[in-house]
């Protein structure tokens, strides 16, 4: 019998479809194992369902003989060397589109907070409401200019979203894509003019550090900036000096550089200055916590997994080993 470690705890509908086929090791969690407890779990399994907690190298790789295929129960697979995967033999699979909505739909509700100043007001009404003040005036999404940055599945989902919400403009960003909805223009131009930026840009060695010292220079003043990418795309101690400058209105998040498990200089926690900011607000990566997503993904995820080691094909290759 084939057997499969889980990194971490899955809903009972999927791990009985597991455990149907094969001997399952299951994660309760929610904290990740070591990296040592996951060795020894690795050492002896033929598949791995993954997830954002987890990363694949060498190193891991070589303390898992027996390891043919990985199914990534997540969108992006930045944090995972897919060719080291490849010399090994294991076939890698991910999940691409069910994330997309309900990023998408974080994204917006990350601005309405950030602009609205929400964390805040809620913080107010707690500590005792005494009714309606002439305060906490914010920067709401209509009759702003309101840009995109990435035009992939997110990035388009987040155009969706706005469709409603009566913005003057919307730039779309993107060297690659062009979504008729935006107004093109450069990455440059869209921090100049956009009151919203929204970035939905996956990892890649071109997109580190995109938005760093240089770009938030010239940042339209009072700018509400979104991140629902991934977290290196930011430079977070570039942001927090955008902030204290009173150039940058607002930064919200979801996604941190401390996350980026693949980066040789990747941060252990995300800036104390930042945390602190009182104009900022942070999700601890929701994107795809909708309950029924979730499901769906760990399902398509073990769907992926048992194909790929039953030699059957995959719906969602990153890598497909050949044998």
């Amino acid at each position: 019998m084939k057997r499969i470690v889980l990194s971490q705890p899955v809903h009972a509908e999927v791990l009985a479809r597991l455990q149907a086929v094969a001997e399952v090791v299951m994660n309760l969690g929610p904290d990740p194992w070591t990296a040592d407890v996951l060795a020894e779990h690795l050492r002896t399994a033929d598949g791995w369902m993954a997830f954002m907690t987890d990363r694949i190298d060498t190193e891991v790789l070589a303390r898992a003989p027996r390891l043919r295929a990985v199914a990534c129960a997540l969108k992006g697979y930045d944090n995972f060397d897919l060719a080291a995967c490849a010399r090994a033999g294991v076939t890698v699979s991910f999940v691409p589109d069910l994330l997309t909505e309900p990023t998408a739909e974080l994204a917006l509700g990350l601005a309405i907070a950030a602009g609205r100043h929400i964390l805040d007001g809620d913080r107010r009404v707690r500590a005792g409401y005494g009714g309606w003040r002439p305060s906490l005036y914010g920067t709401g999404l209509n009759g702003s200019t309101v840009a995109v940055v990435g035009l992939g599945a997110v990035g388009r989902a987040i155009v969706d979203r706005l469709q409603g919400f009566g913005c003057a403009r919307v730039l779309g960003v993107d060297p690659m894509q062009i979504d008729a909805r935006t107004e093109p223009v450069d990455l440059a131009t869209a921090f100049t003019l956009a009151r919203h930026v929204l970035l939905a840009v996956p990892l890649t060695e071109q997109s580190f550090h995109l938005v760093d010292d240089e770009l938030l220079a010239h940042v339209h003043q009072g700018q509400i900036l979104v991140n629902v990418g991934r977290g290196s795309v930011v430079d977070e101690h570039a942001v927090l000096r955008a902030l204290n400058a009173g150039r940058l209105g607002a930064y919200a998040a979801d996604v941190y550089e401390m996350e980026d498990w693949n980066l040789p200089d990747r941060p252990d926690s995300i800036p104390e200055g930042l945390i602190n900011h009182p104009r900022t607000t942070f999700t601890p990566h929701l994107g795809s916590a909708v309950r029924e997503v979730r499901l769906a993904i760990e399902m398509r995820a073990a769907d992926n997994l048992l194909a790929a080691l039953a030699g059957r094909s995959i719906d969602n290759p990153a890598y497909v080993a050949v044998a």
